[in-house]
């Protein structure tokens, strides 16, 4: 079973698109939030929802409490927000997966860090849920115009495509 560090903007697409607990239906993976990224889901709903998917075991937080970790978490703040810092230094020093959609400077550096197959997008995710049977294509395809609304454009038309 391989660990993902989550960012929120993920956890936020899937509250957005109402599949939050299907990340805990992904058996390959278990999901750890770093508190660092709990604290930034500050809208009422999210944030309670996210607590449901703590509470239920869908995601398990995780406490960045390593040495190595601590000391890489300081040197990327400079660089990015708390919760990014906190994922990408748990990530490189425990051998994690990274789950973030962020672009530009945290994509550069978690390449840079750990190399471009442990990082992990939304649409990474639910391929991995349609391949498991969680998800239809057709249901997933109707995940691009929710995501799309929520100012998370997914350059394909349909799931198909990367299948």
């Amino acid at each position: 079973m391989v660990i993902v560090v989550t960012d929120s903007n993920v956890l936020i697409n899937f509250f957005h698109i109402g599949q939050l607990p299907l990340l805990g239906k992904l058996n390959s993976y278990r999901f750890r939030v770093p508190q660092e990224v709990i604290a930034e889901v500050d809208d009422p709903a999210q944030a309670a929802a996210l607590d449901a998917a703590l509470k239920a075991g869908h995601l398990a937080e995780l406490v960045i409490d390593d040495s190595a970790a601590l000391e890489l978490f300081a040197g990327l703040r400079a660089l990015m927000g708390r919760g990014e810092a906190a994922c990408l230094a748990a990530a490189a020093t425990s051998d994690c997966l990274v789950a973030s959609d962020e672009k530009k400077r945290f994509k550069r550096k978690a390449i840079e860090l750990l190399g471009e197959g442990r990082l992990l997008r939304t649409e990474d995710l639910i391929v991995c849920a349609i391949r498991a049977g969680h998800v239809t294509v057709t249901e997933a395809d109707g995940f691009i115009a929710m995501l799309a609304a929520n100012r998370y454009a997914l350059p394909f038309a349909s799931f198909v495509d990367l299948l």
